[in-house]
């Protein structure tokens, strides 16, 4: 077949899930501002180890499930090459001990693990959506964090050897960085539709829209996307404006510690899982998905709304209930992916119990991830991956010693154990050894998954 001819397609699609892996200077620098978690645990010693072991497990947990799961690398971390553009000149040890000492939140920004949240990491859109028939890849600016606007680049060049084929993959250059345009991926979009292999209709949120002066603002945190970027990734991804939601989020939420949607709701396929102070107006944002959804896509939505009385908006925060996975199994039923703390949580574990004996519910299984070294810096189980819809076509196009196979588990699980540290603190950021540390890890791991020279050390 044809990539022209790829609209007739009539095969199977699916989604696949990339997941970041943990790198090695992940630690507790409490630098995102809006993110409760990230801030509450600032100066926690972590342990590197431990926190990549988790991630690998969980997509372990998704593989064994038979969802189609894949790698993406971590970040060169300490980033020098920013502190050398900043001025800060000499050998990499001089540099790291200059940085400490003259301003040591910019060292810890260098050194961010972010990267692991690949929700962040860019807006994906399939080719049944797209007007030219293809997928569609446009990294986030993340302009709001300076830790996270430095990812850009490589999220970049790592999508672009994933997947490398222009004649099924068109990957944008990131969105201006100007505040209108402020972009902070996956994390504030969904995608309803019947099957994978069907057209849908896709969910955009946004915190602000800049030329709305009379909209209401959260007071507290800052609102991090806009309405401006989702518009302008509709138009780059070729998307009939027929089939895009645009939504604004409750400015409570985010002054609560929902700094991104996808820590107030979850979509997949048709079903939306979601907190009833979810939008500014969320009645009217419901109704909408509900009569798009089913013009669009023939298909009635199933909607599982959780109310403040059920569950406190501040209790989701704290157990990130919404940051759950939902996943449709290889026999159409779905199961969530939740953090271990929701089962520790009375409320939310009864509100999961109620569901799962409703049989009305479609989802039919729960699985409690134990992922504390991620949920401590503020991201669960949905933060630490990106989903991408392909057909079998498109699938076969990809970059394959990224997909995750037992044989990668086991090598990943080998490298952990080589390179990682179980401990550390914000003062052995500064360590050379550690960017010593981190940069042969780094260089093993392209090897591993054979993506050649992607890191700036490497070239």
């Amino acid at each position: 077949m044809k990539k022209n001819d790829s609209n007739l397609y009539d095969g199977k699609s699916f989604e696949i899930n990339l997941d970041g892996i943990v790198g090695p200077t992940h630690n507790y620098s409490g630098l995102s501002y809006g993110n409760t978690a990230s801030m509450q645990n600032a100066s926690l010693i972590s342990n590197p180890k431990a926190a990549a072991k988790e991630g690998l497990e969980k997509m372990r947990t998704l593989y064994e499930l038979g969802i189609k799961q894949a790698i993406i690398p971590p970040q060169e971390r300490p980033f020098i090459p920013l502190l050398n553009a900043l001025g800060y000149t000499g050998d990499d040890a001089s540099v790291l001990q200059k940085v400490q000492n003259e301003n040591s939140s910019l060292l810890m920004a260098c050194c961010s693990s972010a990267s692991m949240w690949t929700a962040n990491s860019a807006t994906t859109s399939p080719s049944s959506d797209s007007l030219d028939n293809k997928v569609h890849f446009t990294p986030a600016n993340l302009i709001n964090k300076l830790h996270r606007c430095i990812e850009s680049s490589t999220t970049s060049t790592i999508l672009k050897r994933i997947f490398p084929s222009p004649d099924y993959f068109t990957h944008h250059s990131p969105l201006i960085n100007q505040n209108e345009f402020s972009d902070e991926g996956a994390a504030n979009h969904t995608r309803f539709c019947s099957d994978f292999r069907n057209p849908g209709v896709q969910l955009f949120v946004y915190g602000q829209d800049m030329r709305n002066p009379h909209q209401s603002l959260p007071k507290k945190f800052p609102p991090r996307q806009t309405r401006q970027a989702c518009e302008a990734i509709r138009r780059l991804h070729k998307l009939s404006p027929n089939k895009v939601i645009l939504a604004q989020q409750n400015p409570e939420a985010i002054d609560a510690g929902v700094f991104h949607n996808d820590v107030i709701s979850v979509g997949n396929q048709n079903v939306f899982f979601y907190h009833e102070r979810s939008f500014v107006d969320t009645p009217a944002v419901i109704e909408d998905i509900r009569l798009i959804v089913n013009k669009e896509c023939g298909i009635p939505m199933h909607f599982i709304k959780v109310s403040e009385d059920q569950i406190p908006l501040q209790e989701t925060v704290k157990t990130y209930l919404f940051n759950s996975q939902l996943v449709t199994l290889p026999n159409n039923k779905m199961a969530l992916i939740a953090p271990l703390e929701c089962f520790h949580s009375e409320k939310v574990n009864a509100f999961l119990k109620t569901m799962m004996n409703n049989p009305d519910h479609c989802v039919k299984k729960i699985i409690f991830q134990d992922i504390r070294q991620s949920m401590q810096n503020g991201g669960g189980p949905a933060c630490l991956r990106l989903r991408v819809v392909l057909n079998e076509i498109e699938f076969a196009q990809m970059h394959s010693p990224v997909i995750f196979t037992e044989q990668l588990y086991d090598h990943l699980h080998l490298w952990i154990e080589k390179y990682y540290r179980d401990q550390l603190s914000i003062k052995d950021l500064s360590d050379p050894q550690l960017l010593i540390e981190s940069r042969h890890a780094l260089d093993e791991l392209t090897k591993i998954l054979q993506l050649g020279s992607i890191y700036s050390f490497q070239k």
